[in-house]
């Protein structure tokens, strides 16, 4: 039974028991921060079980796209090396709310498996928690298993808790037997033979901090059965990866290493299978990341993609140093599992460049990083040492990009073990010295005098909520290396007190000028502020000379400030809004306020819609059209997260913070309330407006508005409105008029009218291409021959066109003259681009398939191709193998 069909009968078994069919959920579950990837097909349901979320069904069935590859689940290290380990897999699972319970749960798997799935009962062996007597009772006395093939066993294995605290309950396990011949033993003494299929969860308890149970008033199913092991079992195979699942993704890898595709003679090979084996498995979980966004990257999922791609291209890089293997394999499982899958297919050649580029970075390090590992692995061999220091583990992750599983894989092949300890003792010392790095200001600082400095400066004194403008004392001075008494040109400032806004939450700093306190003369200007140890740090240029102790005025470029404070007001408003269009999962992923424009990051796994970001807009501007007041205060902040203030993750906040609300109140809360140190406006009118100019995704399952406000704002607007009075001239199109509903409308319908033109010229021209093509011209070089036993007309030809779609106009109009044909039609592209080939086989011709035949013929000239039995297509790129293919079209017709 093919993995396909034991997939759609497990979901038709359970619909038939009035289950919900729900369809995957994300490999990044994005709405629960306690997990990195999706693990267990409940993951989706969490909060239903948990109560705080509710459905329109009690039941429900899924096939869930799970990933272990971090954290508690890591199932990494043994892929490649066991037969049922993967990192990527689909858990079957059927799910009861508060319905039913152990009964009809037990009873659903076991018809399931041995009706439905025919699996024999006596290859089957059931386990239950130690005390659960109602389980045992409910398989022996209903079910009928044998008492001795009931095995029951501790909390380790039978017992499942959601965390900490909360529902828990026991499991039954069922066991499929792969020997039945072999001796009497316990189903935990041999963990090869006998394999777990099915798990049923029963969420009978909820457990508290003290661990006292206590019976949940609705107890609740969860299961689960992996396809992978339900596909070993019944295709009779002990390996997981001799399924079909994988068989597929192993052979394309064999024939690009230029192996031979025999398990057998692999498995004589420990190197061999087990590159094989990663190679398809990670194949797998790449396509599938990549086709929900996530990409290679050094933090997060996106890191964890990175160490399975990297693991995936060094195994790949030892089956062949010659050809490229593992971006073609990922591409073949897009091939093969698009149907069930097809966001796979959309994101085909997104994931398939993907993993290009990624293969092209890694292999460009990893050989010099191979060789720097190979000298130190010698000299530890030479000193008789066996374990690589953290030191140089780190320097291949840093400079080369070698994931520390990957040093620690390549320093296990050769018996020596990794300095685990020492490598995070440097990866620490590397962040530590990232996070207190500052960037350079207009001058060569030191980072190392300026931390110093600031350390002997009293703190600053900011006036700039209240003040745009402020006399202060100059505290200290530096030329950015040391300090100085007096400066003139570039260097560092700090004042008692200031008006002008260090860069931080997002928000660049305030820019302007220093006036001396007596004279009023300009000594100067500020072009940076930075915060350090609470001293505000500014940057200047400095054209008169400023001395320590000097009493100076202190200028803040009010339109700069005020454009800032648009922005980051309006983005406080677009957070609220993002949270009501799109659902409370968004969560701020970043910011940049400046004068010019504002750009928000936000997590949410799918592109906005245009409709979405007209309401997003609408609603901004609604809340800016209210003209509510800004108001402004500091608290506890504690009192400021009960009191539902938003906080930015991964953000610090002191004890006390300052608590910014915005926007209409409605039912005691307003529209917008954060945590924000930031400088804003005081009335949400003076915003004026907001216009969403773009919308795009950064990184796996962040997007990113940027959006104008203000003049800039109008001014946007007017140019397009400008251009689009442009347009209307041009192309003879009536202009809007102040009473019209919609005033874009004439110069849409006329770019409609113009497209709809453009296309059935189009249209027009292939079927002039199509009259061209004289279908009695191309029926002379047909052949008689015997087509799978029938005669007919076989026909191998090339053709000048190059529109595939008038090619298969050709392939039907010969196949309606032609009673029985079977046809292979090769048309023409531009220089270097692969050529086009249809395949037509007449319907009558039951024992060809056209999509069969595209294939070899394909491979040989090579290309890629296939479809039905009647009719198939591809591309070619070699038509020096022409004849070839010829000889190979002639020979399947004759079999």
């Amino acid at each position: 039974m093919k993995y396909i069909e034991i997939r759609q009968a497990f979901i038709d078994f359970f619909k038939s028991k009035q289950h919900e069919y729900v369809e995957s959920s994300s490999l990044v579950p994005y709405n629960d921060p306690s997990l990195m990837f999706t693990n267990a097909g409940m993951n989706q349901f969490k909060d239903v079980f948990l109560g705080t979320d509710k459905r329109d069904y009690n039941r429900a069935v899924s096939i869930q796209k799970c990933l272990r590859a971090g954290g508690k689940h890591n199932d990494l290290e043994n892929v490649g090396f066991t037969a049922r380990h993967h990192t990527f897999f689909e858990m079957m699972g059927n799910f009861s709310f508060g319905d039913y319970f152990k009964k009809e749960a037990i009873a659903f798997a076991w018809e399931f498996l041995t009706k439905v799935l025919g699996i024999p009962e006596e290859r089957l062996y059931v386990t239950v928690f130690t005390t659960d007597d109602e389980a045992a009772e409910i398989w022996e006395k209903e079910i009928g298993v044998p008492k001795e093939k009931i095995f029951r066993f501790g909390e380790k294995d039978n017992f499942w808790r959601m965390g900490k605290t909360g529902p828990c309950g026991p499991c039954s396990e069922i066991f499929y037997d792969h020997n039945p011949n072999g001796p009497k033993v316990s189903i935990d003494q041999d963990e090869d033979r006998f394999v777990e299929i099915w798990n049923l969860v029963f969420m009978q308890f909820f457990e508290d901090e003290d661990g006292k149970q206590t019976p949940l008033p609705k107890p609740s199913v969860d299961t689960g059965s992996g396809l992978e092991r339900v596909a070993a079992t019944m295709q009779g195979v002990t390996d997981n990866y001799q399924t079909d699942i994988f068989q597929p993704l192993i052979k394309k890898t064999c024939d690009l290493a230029g192996l031979p595709f025999d398990w057998l003679q692999l498995s004589q090979n420990k190197n061999q299978i087990g590159a094989v084996k990663v190679v398809a498995d990670h194949a797998r979980t790449a396509a599938f990341l990549m086709s929900e966004g996530v990409l290679p990257s050094n933090e997060g999922p996106g890191y964890v993609l990175r160490r399975i791609m990297r693991r995936a291209i060094r195994y790949a890089r030892k089956l062949s140093t010659q050809t490229s293997i593992y971006p073609a394999v990922c591409e073949e499982v897009v091939n093969l599992m698009q149907a069930h899958y097809p966001i796979l297919g959309e994101k085909k050649e997104f994931i398939v460049q993907a993993v290009r580029d990624e293969e092209k970075r890694f292999l460009l390090t990893l050989d010099k990083g191979s060789e720097i590992l190979k000298d130190e692995i010698l000299k530890l061999q030479k000193k008789q040492n066996n374990t690589l220091d953290g030191r140089t583990a780190f320097t291949l992750y840093d400079t080369y990009g070698f994931p520390f599983d990957l040093t620690e894989l390549m320093a296990k092949e050769e018996g020596l073990t990794v300095d685990k300890v020492g490598f995070k003792e440097a990866m620490e010392a590397a962040k530590d010295k990232a996070r207190s790095a500052q960037k350079s200001h207009n001058i060569s600082s030191d980072e190392k005098h300026l931390g110093e400095w600031t350390q002997t400066i009293d703190k600053t004194e900011f006036l700039g909520y209240e003040k745009l403008r402020a006399e202060s004392s100059c505290l200290a001075l530096s030329d950015g290396s040391q300090s100085v008494e007096t400066l003139t040109g570039s260097g560092c400032v700090a004042f008692k007190a200031t008006p002008f806004y260090a860069e931080g939450g997002g928000q660049v700093a305030d820019l302007g000028s220093i006036f001396d306190g007596k004279t009023k003369k300009k000594l100067g200007v500020v072009t940076d502020v930075k915060k350090m140890n609470d001293v505000f740090i500014h940057f200047v240029e400095m054209s008169e000379e400023i001395t320590t102790g000097q009493v100076c005025d202190l200028q803040v470029e009010d339109l700069e400030r005020q454009n800032t404070a648009n922005n980051h007001s309006a983005t406080h408003l677009l957070n609220g809004a993002l949270k009501e269009v799109l659902g409370d999962h968004v969560n701020q992923a970043g910011s940049l306020v400046n004068s010019q424009k504002l750009r928000f990051d936000f997590s949410h796994n799918k592109p906005v819609s245009a409709k979405q970001l007209q309401d997003l807009e609408d609603r901004v501007n609604q809340q800016i059209a209210k003209a509510t007041p800004v108001q402004a205060q500091v608290m506890a902040q504690k009192e400021a997260i009960d009191k539902g203030a938003v906080a930015m993750f991964g953000e610090k906040y002191g004890d006390e913070v300052r608590v910014l609300s915005m926007g209409e109140i409605v039912d005691g809360k307003p529209f917008s309330m954060e945590l924000c140190g930031g400088t804003h406006v005081t009335n949400t009118a003076q915003i004026r407006l907001f216009k969403i100019v773009s919308e795009t995704g950064v990184a796996a399952g962040v997007r990113r508005i940027e959006a104008l406000t203000g003049d800039r704002a109008f001014q946007y607007l007017n140019e397009m409105a400008n251009e689009n009075l442009q347009l209307c001239e041009d192309m003879k199109v009536k202009k809007p008029k102040v009473d019209d509903a919609h005033f874009g409308g004439g110069l849409t319908q006329r770019v409609t009218d113009l497209q709809s033109k453009i296309k059935k010229l189009e249209q027009d021209l292939k079927k002039k291409a199509s009259q061209s093509v004289s279908i009695d011209d191309i029926l002379k070089q047909a052949e008689e021959k015997t087509l799978g036993g029938e005669k007919g007309l076989a026909l191998i030809t090339r053709i000048d066109v190059s529109d595939r779609n008038v090619l298969s106009e050709v392939a039907d109009k010969i196949r309606d003259k032609a009673s029985s044909v079977a046809m292979v039609l090769i048309g023409e592209s531009e220089q270097g681009q692969p050529k086009p080939i249809i395949v037509a086989v007449s319907k009558s011709l039951k024992k060809l398939h056209a999509g069969k035949i595209t294939k070899e013929l394909c491979a040989i000239m090579e290309g890629k191709g296939g479809g039905r039995p009647d009719f198939a297509q591809g591309s070619v790129t070699n038509l020096d193998k022409l004849n070839s293919a010829k000889d190979k079209f002639y020979e399947i017709l004759e079999q």
